[in-house]
């Protein structure tokens, strides 16, 4: 049976006279967020007024920060402070990968040595260590090599031995190396059995799969964690002043007893110099990541320039989509 006009009419469009806008030229409105927006004003007038306050307080005295921050008594104590944690940094995590060997070995008596040694160095305080060793002499006037037990062969004079940096470099060596060690163990636990396994079936020496197959899977989990103990590191370097090694901190620490006035100045400069210097392992950090991330991801992650350049990229793009319409 055919259908009614009438019937017809009721599913028919009703003609128009306005022709409806091309797909290109409708745009999609955005859902709107005014928690955010409101979020967003909020942190922007809070960081406003922290500035305006930090440049505009006379208490903080930025003409005396310009004087010192480039005082070349400033500056040694800054050369100390990255001679103490450099090689604090390279002998911690030389230490660290020889407990974390340790405490993955077959022998109990080197597990248990370094599962010690890593529950007793992370449990006392870094400063302890430090007046501990520079009482040191007190317990040990010489230092000798010899059979155990038995007759020395060769006696070293501990207090000649025990400068103001080697106390330093002992002491955050030692107490880093603890931190280091469970960082390492962590990352080689990290990589997947399968590596172990294809490994020993091509009947490689053992020290050849820790070298070259192991461990540089293993640095994709210890970079980051290292980094942030040696962040750390650059922060406890402070504590050098207690042993009478005049490092950064140190060095505005005596200035500011010489300089009362200048005492808030002096800790300024301590605060910016130690910013750049995490600032730049921070960097370092970064292009590390990335470079051991190659075998692990398709795609590297941009560097900062490359999202700046991606950012203007799309400001502009928006900017002509905007007045094409």
């Amino acid at each position: 049976m055919s259908e009614s006009p009438a019937a017809v009419s009721l599913v028919t469009a009703p003609p128009t006279d306005t022709p409806p806008r091309p797909v290109s030229a409708q745009r999609v409105q955005p859902l709107r967020r005014p928690g955010r927006w409101i979020a967003t004003a909020v942190v922007l007038v809070l960081a406003a007024q922290f500035v305006h306050g930090l440049v505009t307080n006379p208490f903080y005295q930025w003409d005396r920060f310009g004087y010192w921050f480039l005082r070349p008594t400033i500056l040694d104590g800054l050369l100390i402070t990255l001679e103490v944690t450099a090689w604090s940094a390279v002998l911690g995590l030389l230490g660290g990968i020889v407990f974390a060997l340790a405490r993955l070995s077959g022998s109990p008596v080197l597990r248990a040595v370094s599962w010690t040694y890593v529950w007793a160095l992370r449990s006392v305080p870094l400063i302890v260590v430090l007046l501990f060793l520079y009482n040191f002499s007190a317990l040990y006037q010489t230092l000798s090599i010899g059979v155990p037990f038995g007759p020395a062969f060769v006696r070293f004079d501990e207090s000649r031995l025990a400068t103001d940096m080697a106390i330093a470099v002992v002491g955050l060596s030692l107490h880093e190396s603890a931190y280091a060690a469970e960082v390492v163990r962590g990352g080689i636990l990290s990589v997947d059995q399968g590596q172990h396994e294809a490994a020993a079936a091509l009947g490689l020496p053992k020290g050849y799969q820790f070298r070259r197959i192991v461990f540089p899977q293993a640095l994709r989990s210890i970079t980051p964690n290292y980094v942030n103990q040696l962040i750390n590191l650059i922060k406890s370097s402070s504590l050098v002043f207690y042993v009478s090694l005049l490092d950064l901190f140190g060095t505005a620490q005596s200035m500011g007893s010489t300089y009362p006035g200048d005492i808030v100045p002096l800790l300024l400069v301590v605060t910016v110099w130690y910013l750049i210097l995490t600032s730049v392992v921070s960097v370092v950090q970064f292009y590390v990541e990335r470079y051991y991330a190659r075998g692990a991801t398709r795609t590297l992650p941009p560097t900062p320039l490359q999202r700046l350049r991606a950012g203007l990229t799309d400001v502009r793009d928006r900017i002509r989509r905007e007045a094409a319409v």
